[in-house]
């Protein structure tokens, strides 16, 4: 009987012929072990993760199906912070564990692995999820530890996210008073609680605002958009933050984005052409106009009309950009050629 690693062919007369190989297959899985072990090396040994990583592609590469060295890289690149790749593996790794009947240790190892991504960003629910899909398929005392520590943790958040509103809602009745000072420690103490919170910093921005303190409230302006890029009060906090800075083109590119989220936002229309008119006023501040030739985007325009003048044509299509070259223009800082 012809073994494994033999093939039996028939000849014309019936004859059958032996013909022993060693399958491609079993070179490349030894080929993909040797690469996975340099990786462990790297990993274990020398904590030289970026090294680890490309000797765990290469493993995948050469043995796809084998979930071993994904996992692997999903814990050097969990080394080295990036979550979301770590995240990615260990979701593929458990799709292809399943397609190929894997170990339940190595499916729910996978699972462990994600739960501890969102650990360590904070996101105890989604951790709490993971872990507990570890535990279905392999129940150990890691696991259990685990499910219960991120447990407690939700739950402490949960009471901070509580506490939050509660500082919020003090602020907001604070800031209809007109006691903006008052609203912005409340306000401060809704933020400690839940920094993530996109419409607080939007309303401390407000109060700040309220009292002339304009680079606190364009602070918290930034902030606000940084959390919620498509909260359009944010772009008018900074709009009339920035206007009242003396810095007429951020202004101006704040409410023009305000615009872009909300095409009727009355406020944002009559804000920006305001900006934009004053942007093309002679007597703009020197430190605008500075700000202005220094903007990367305005330098590469400027190279550009060098190059070839009427480039220009199509950035001034962009009203904002229009502004800004004629407030140059108009100060003497550029000529057209």
């Amino acid at each position: 009987m012809a073994s494994k690693s033999e093939q039996v062919f028939s000849d014309s007369q019936g004859e059958e012929t032996i013909y022993r190989r060693v399958p491609e297959e079993k070179s490349r899985e030894a080929e993909a072990l040797r690469e996975k072990e340099l990786g462990n090396d790297a990993y274990q040994k020398n904590r030289d993760f970026k090294t680890a990583i490309k000797h765990y592609e290469k493993a995948i590469e050469l043995d796809p199906n084998n979930i071993a060295s994904r996992l692997n890289r999903a814990a050097a690149y969990h080394a080295q912070k990036e979550f979301d790749k770590c995240i990615e593996d260990c979701k593929t790794s458990i799709e292809v564990g399943r397609e190929n009947n894997a170990d339940l240790k190595q499916i729910a190892k996978a699972f462990r692995f994600t739960g501890r991504c969102y650990e360590d960003q904070k996101d105890y629910k989604e951790a709490l999820k993971y872990y507990k899909l570890s535990q279905s398929e392999c129940e150990t005392e890691e696991i259990v530890k685990l499910i219960k520590e991120a447990g407690k943790q939700l739950e402490e958040v949960e009471k901070e996210l509580k506490q939050s509103l509660v500082e919020k809602e003090k602020g907001n009745g604070f800031f209809k008073q007109g006691n903006f000072q008052q609203a912005i420690e409340h306000y401060g103490e809704a933020i400690k609680r839940n920094p993530k919170d996109a419409k607080v910093f939007s309303n401390r921005a407000a109060a700040y605002f309220k009292l002339e303190k304009y680079q606190e409230a364009l602070d918290d302006s930034d902030k606000c958009i940084e959390l919620d890029p498509t909260f359009v009060k944010g772009y008018l906090r900074k709009g009339a933050s920035l206007k009242c800075l003396k810095r007429m083109s951020e202004a101006a590119e704040a409410y023009n984005k305000a615009k872009e989220l909300d095409p009727t936002n009355e406020e944002a229309k009559a804000e920006f052409d305001k900006c934009i008119a004053e942007t093309g006023d002679p007597q703009v501040d020197p430190e605008e106009i500075e700000r202005i030739l220094n903007e990367p985007k305005i330098q590469q325009i400027i190279k550009e009309m060098k190059a070839e003048p009427k480039s220009l044509l199509k950035h001034l299509q962009d009203p904002v950009i229009a502004g800004k070259m004629q407030t140059l223009l108009e100060n003497g800082r550029i000529t057209i050629p």
